[in-house]
């Protein structure tokens, strides 16, 4: 028989809520297990107990905005830099994506959205903002391994045996990097597909192998993709998309 494990945890693991909020709604009376509320704080399930957020629990939850931008160079997406505009800023009526679903939803005010996943100064492309803190653990979570991809142009020549070295082999702090996914799709132009973000991690394996990062664009978390939102623009991410 399996062992039984401590709700709030289970509930974490599932993406339904941090331990914290799931203490919170279980003293609620808002989760239901099995069919049944559970008030009682610190009980343990079965891990394949079917949990479920009450009507009311679920209906903030789908409240809680989370928003896709198309970062555009110059822009700090989550530190605050001295002489540069903080990426939230650009989330204003006159940068809304044009012929969205969504775009009679509110603006969420940017002091109540957090970057889930930091894109450099240099860099551009697809960046998270979020009310939902479960939709931030799901991405910058220690146990995080969905995929981001990016397009970057490169100078230096591009030879297999640098390629072999990006996607195996490479470390940085005295960490070796996850394997990652190195395609040439142009003749200056590289595909990466990475597990992990560390900081400045793309330019900083190509110093490694001797090649300069010219520009670097994210297209792709998960199963959302940039698409065709055009630079310095935002919209909603829809019910339906999922990272």
């Amino acid at each position: 028989m399996d062992e039984q494990i401590r709700l709030s945890k289970l509930m974490a693991q599932q993406g339904l809520s941090s331990r914290r909020e799931a203490d919170k709604l279980i003293s609620a009376g808002q989760v239901l297990v099995n069919g049944e509320i559970i008030k009682e704080l610190g009980t343990k399930v079965h891990p394949g107990s079917d949990i479920k957020l009450a009507a009311i629990a679920q209906r903030k939850r789908e409240k809680l905005a989370t928003l896709i931008l198309n970062k555009p160079a110059g822009w700090v997406s989550n530190q605050p830099e001295k002489g540069y505009e903080e990426a939230a800023s650009l989330i204003i009526e006159s940068n809304r994506s044009d012929n969205h679903e969504d775009a009679k939803r509110k603006i969420p005010p940017a002091s109540t959205l957090n970057v889930a996943g930091r894109l450099d100064i240099d860099s551009s492309g697809l960046l998270v903002l979020t009310q939902d803190g479960t939709v931030a653990r799901r991405l910058i979570g220690p146990k995080n391994n969905i995929e981001k991809e990016y397009r970057v142009r490169i100078k230096g020549a591009v030879t297999d045996h640098r390629i072999k070295q990006l996607t195996h082999g490479l470390s940085l702090d005295g960490r070796q990097l996850r394997p990652a996914i190195i395609k040439l799709i142009g003749d200056d132009l590289l595909m990466f597909v990475l597990q992990e973000g560390r900081k400045r991690q793309i330019r900083r394996m190509c110093e490694l192998v001797d090649l300069e990062v010219r520009t670097l664009t994210r297209v792709r978390i998960g199963r959302v993709k940039l698409g065709q939102l055009p630079r310095g623009k935002w919209r909603h991410l829809s019910q339906q998309e999922q990272f």
